[in-house]
């Protein structure tokens, strides 16, 4: 494995985060200098980080300059695998350095500690949305902003950003990376050159975040400021949030719908809006994982309205109130918690760990679908879903009718022998890992996490979902946990966001032996 190569690209990415941190820290002198927020500090915080990240990454990419090689896939996996867990306490530089230089009681906030650090921006690149903030409003803008733009890198994948803007890893070491990182069972091209396909993907992506940030104005969002910060963890499906209440800070059934209808979009597979922007509109509900995708949603937001209410109970809000259960507030309050989950975004307007037995039971199964492949969205992804019931049902016919050779299929498409593996092994895998999660964090907490919070603590991080319920339900947070749970949580974040094997397969001595 050319392990100096791999340094060597990865060095390039960090001065592009770098340098998205200096354009943030002119945004932010520009801001303090107009006298529109204090910032406290922030950009000072942005430049040292800028600052840092270009000396180290600069000096390092020169050490290793090498002449061009072939870049396999050993070294995608681990240029992938560096991007996240490296870039990540890269990210996390200026929330650190802030709170030891400039936040009010700096020993006692959140960000004094950099494992805090390192959590928050590990859960923005991954767009998991957990938070350990206790006070998000008491965060400088500029900085507020950074964590929502973790979001939006991660969304579609910060090396899948590499690839469409930097050449320097050809086409065929792109490739290798793209589909290490970008999420699904198998990523079809919208284009013959992968390079072009990252980048209709992200003009798609661009696109429709411009979109929703005029809508979210018109819809009654104050500033533009908020209005960025929601889209960008709209469209990635992550879930931060400028207030405490999140969402439901807003008390507007029109931001709701607005935000609604892009976390349904961003579940969905990236490449039919290519085929729409081709006029091959039919081909949409022609796809299976689409239809099926519709379906469940729609399924599961009637089942969680009627139960809602049938129960007869108030709604309780993040905002910490409560509105009656009548059908309109039902459907305000369940089809966004519905989408929210589904899509694993983790935006709340509901406290739902209050809701009825039965709707807990059905998010909880939603937290561990998420959205669809080629979409921003976490989780198991639809189409394995839809694939391991199909298998299944196809095993329970030779059951009775062994002699029966009838090829699963999921569309037009075949499922052969090698995908059927991959999906049962990787949705296994997902089994075994939220088991394992459970059980580390009860261990490492003791008595002071119980099995429901470690239970949907290990699945919103494994899957990149962000709240659960217990101890980490819509209102509360993730603060509490000790700096062992988050460092790993944090890994099970990166585990979840790169599909399982692409980190797990750092921990297999023949990776690095090259067997």
């Amino acid at each position: 494995m050319n392990f100096r190569y791999a340094l060597n690209q990865f060095c390039l990415l960090m001065l592009v985060l770098s340098g998205l941190l200096a354009l943030l820290c002119v945004g932010a002198v520009i801001e303090a200098w107009y006298g529109n927020v204090t910032e406290h500090g922030a950009e000072w915080a942005l430049l040292i980080s800028a600052g840092v990240g270009f000396l180290g990454s600069g000096v390092t990419y020169r050490l290793t300059r090498t002449k061009r090689t072939t870049f396999g896939r050993r070294e995608a996996l681990l240029l992938v695998a560096m991007s996240w867990l490296i870039g990540a306490a890269l990210g996390a530089l200026p929330f650190w350095i802030w709170a030891q230089g400039w936040a009010e009681s700096a020993e006692e906030h959140p960000f004094a500690s950099f494992i805090n650090c390192y959590f928050e921006t590990m859960s923005g690149l991954t767009t998991t949305g957990a938070t350990i903030l206790t006070d998000i409003p008491s965060v400088p803008e500029s900085l507020l902003m950074w964590r929502a733009l973790t979001h939006w890198l991660g969304g579609l994948g910060i090396v899948v950003l590499f690839v469409a803007v930097l050449p320097s890893l050809g086409g065929s070491g792109g490739k290798k990376v793209f589909r290490v990182e970008a999420p699904g069972p198998a990523q079809e091209g919208v284009r013959p050159s992968i390079r072009d396909t990252a980048r209709m993907l992200w003009i798609i992506y661009a696109g429709l975040t411009i979109v929703q940030v005029i809508a979210l104005r018109i819809a009654g969002v104050p500033n533009w400021y908020e209005a960025i910060c929601h889209t960008f963890a709209t469209l990635a499906t992550g879930g931060f949030s400028t207030h405490n209440a999140s969402v439901a800070a807003y008390s507007s059934v029109w931001v709701d719908v607005v935000i609604v209808v892009f976390m349904f979009l961003a579940g969905v597979n990236f490449g039919l809006y290519y085929q729409i922007m081709h006029g091959r509109i039919r081909n949409v509900w022609r796809d299976t994982e689409f239809r099926v995708y519709v379906g469940l949603m729609l399924a599961a937001s009637a089942i969680i309205v009627l139960s809602l209410v049938m129960s007869g109970r108030p709604i309780a809000t993040t905002g910490g109130e409560t509105v009656d259960a009548t059908l309109g507030n039902a459907l305000q309050y369940g089809v966004f918690t519905t989408v929210s989950i589904q899509t694993t975004t983790g935006f709340c307007t509901g406290d739902f760990d209050s809701w009825p037995f039965a709707t807990k039971a059905i998010l909880l199964a939603l937290m561990f679908v998420g959205g669809s492949a080629g979409s921003t969205g976490g989780g198991i992804k639809v189409i394995r879903v839809w694939a391991v019931v199909k298998i299944m049902w196809g095993e329970l016919e030779r059951a009775f009718r062994p002699n029966v050779v009838r090829p699963v299929r999921i569309g037009n498409h075949a499922i052969d022998t090698d995908m059927r593996l991959s999906i049962l092994a990787y949705v296994f895998g997902i089994v075994i890992l939220f088991g394992l999660g459970a059980g580390v964090l009860m261990a490492i907490e003791g008595g002071n996490c119980d099995f429901k919070t470690a239970a949907t603590a290990s699945v919103a991080t494994l899957c990149n979902i962000g709240p659960g319920l217990g101890k980490v339900g819509a209102s509360q947070n993730y603060a509490w946990f000790s700096d062992g749970s988050k460092a790993f949580m944090s890994l099970m974040m990166a585990v979840g966001r790169l599909e399982v094997f692409a980190i797990l397969v750092l921990f297999s001595p023949r990776y690095w032996r090259g067997d």
